[in-house]
């Protein structure tokens, strides 16, 4: 049973074995995400459980083996959570700070049932917490973790009023030009707009980078000066190009709502120097929110009760308040 007026945002741990259990439990005893949300959690209950006693918080879980026994608005408090425990995995089978098959299976079922559950619209939305890409290789589920990504999506980053989605992602840089387009430039203009617009944003302003210095070169003027002007014709309110070394600066400084760039490496560096803690990834071109968080499942430190929880924070509202249809973080 939901509490109907707010979403219900999953939150997948991640491997048992990392960080991911610990954010999750640190970011939910703020009780910030249960003021905009109902959070369920999908994975593990043994990880969670002791991530809450490593940290030393106050926090129970209502443990349920299918969703359709989880409880929601229940009046039982910010201080209770459910759990979505498929019983797939036992605590004999990880152990903390170490990659594991076991691991990487459980996380790709967990990631495939967060799909189902999101796709059957019983949730709102879901987030992706760390996974660790050598319990993928043991496990033998897939070859990397781009293979998690879901086909024509792109992702979009997030660190206060800078956000920024690529054309690409991890390809060679002497890739990179062959594949900036008129059609896939316009094409992702198109794409941002539509999804902030339904995100709550009704007028967005995107930004759009060169693709060389200055953007004086001429891949930006016969591709994507084209785009944008197709852009503007379809009434999107679009800059550009403007040159790489000035645009990420005029996105901190609010002047865009989200801004297109070239290639991975070209929003990444100004967006991991700007602000990392705090900071979230988004997946456009699905019916459903779904995020994840810039860092990795941090082996070396997991159970130490160390780990930062600000990027899980931000991605736990940050889903809450799209799926709403209330923007973005103020």
């Amino acid at each position: 049973m939901a509490d109907n007026k707010r979403p219900i945002i999953a939150t997948m741990i991640g491997d048992p074995a990392g960080v991911g259990p610990e954010v999750i439990v640190k970011a939910l005893a703020t009780g910030e995400p249960g003021k905009l949300c109902n959070p369920l959690l999908i994975g593990n209950a043994h990880a969670l459980r002791s991530a809450i006693r490593k940290s030393d918080l106050k926090l129970e879980l209502d443990v349920v083996r299918n969703f359709g026994d989880a409880s929601f608005g229940n009046g039982r408090g910010n201080g209770h959570v459910a759990v979505l425990d498929p019983g797939d995995i036992g605590p004999e089978d990880f152990e903390t700070g170490q990659p594991s098959a076991a691991g990487g299976r459980a996380v790709v079922r967990w990631i495939r049932l967060a799909d189902e559950l999101a796709n059957a619209k019983s949730i709102d939305g879901w987030i992706m917490a760390p996974v660790d890409s050598t319990s993928l290789k043991l496990a033998a589920e897939v070859t990397s973790i781009d293979d998690l990504q879901p086909a024509e999506t792109w992702m979009f980053r997030v660190s206060g009023p800078l956000r920024v989605v690529p054309l690409t992602e991890h390809i060679r840089i002497s890739e990179v030009p062959a594949t900036v387009t008129r059609a896939s430039v316009l094409h992702l203009i198109e794409l941002v707009t539509a999804t902030l617009k339904r995100w709550g944003i009704a007028s967005p302003r995107i930004g759009v980078a060169g693709l060389n210095p200055h953007a004086m070169f001429e891949e930006d003027a016969e591709r994507i000066v084209p785009a944008i002007a197709d852009a503007k014709k379809h009434g999107i309110d679009c800059t550009g190009p403007v040159a790489p070394d000035s645009i990420f600066r005029m996105g901190l400084d609010g002047r865009f709502d989200a801004i297109v760039s070239m290639y991975h490496d070209q929003g990444q560096i100004a967006l991991k120097s700007a602000v990392f803690e705090g900071a979230c990834t988004i997946y456009l071109g699905l019916p459903f929110v779904r995020l994840s968080v810039p860092h990795g499942t941090a082996m070396d430190i997991a159970g130490k009760g160390v780990a930062q929880h600000l990027s899980m924070l931000a991605a736990m509202k940050t889903a809450a308040l799209l799926a709403s249809g209330a923007g973005f973080l103020s």
